[in-house]
Formats: structure tokens, sequence, C-alpha cells
């Protein structure tokens, strides 16, 4: 496993998660109040293009790498949001409910990043 630049990509996808839920959050709650699909939205394609630029370099067990590098972009994700929300207090809107979005950010990406390590070790013949 590349730990370095699975702990790289881990802070660019939260990082990059953060910004654009915060950039698209007063888009999205003025016109669609009632429904949260943005953080799940964003995390999902985020993960899914930082997953293939991870899985894309690993030759060999790609379905248990995709496990790893999955669980180590949630730890990655939990240490951050500790740091930078939760021990503080800050108010943020990815953290309203902050055990909904523990559960479904550890959901989703580590089915992202399996399904990317199933999909890679798949030999596809387009003719």
């Amino acid at each position: 496993m590349k730990l370095k630049l699975a702990i790289i990509f881990g802070i660019v996808i939260w990082a990059l998660s953060y910004f654009l839920t915060s950039l698209f959050d007063p888009i999205f709650t003025t016109h669609l109040p009632n429904i949260n699909i943005l953080n799940p939205l964003i995390t999902i394609i985020i993960i899914g293009f930082f997953g293939i630029l991870y899985i894309r370099n690993i030759e060999e067990n790609e379905v248990l790498e995709g496990i790893l590098v999955g669980a180590v972009f949630v730890i990655i994700d939990i240490i951050l949001d500790l740091i930078f929300f939760v021990i503080p207090h800050t108010s943020n809107v990815l953290f309203n409910n902050y055990t909904i979005h523990l559960i479904s950010i550890t959901i989703i990406t580590l089915l992202i990043t399996t399904f990317l390590g199933y999909l890679a070790q798949m030999t596809i013949d387009l003719k």
C-alpha cells in the first residue's frame, strides 16, 4: 500500500469536500431546503476521482487495496473532522448530525473504493 499517497489523497478529499459543500450549500438550501443531497453527491464524485487516481497504479490485490485505501480515507476524514469541527465545536453544515455524516461517509467511501478495486482487476475488451 502506498500509505503516503493515500494520506495525501485523504487530506485533499476532505478539503475539497468541505470547500465545495460550503460553496454550493447556499444555492441548494435556498432552492431545495429539505433535501440534503449535496454532501453525499460531492463526496461520491471526489472519492471516485481520487480513488481512480490511486487504484490505477496498483497491479495486484486491487480489491484489498481498495478496502485499505477506503479505510485510510475514512480515518483521515474522522481525524480532520475532530481537529477542525468536533473538538472546537465549530458550526458547520456538514455536521448538523455528525453520527449520520460519519456513517454515510464510511459506507460511501468503502463501497466506492472497494468497487473501484474490483473494476481495476477486470480485463475489459470493448469489441
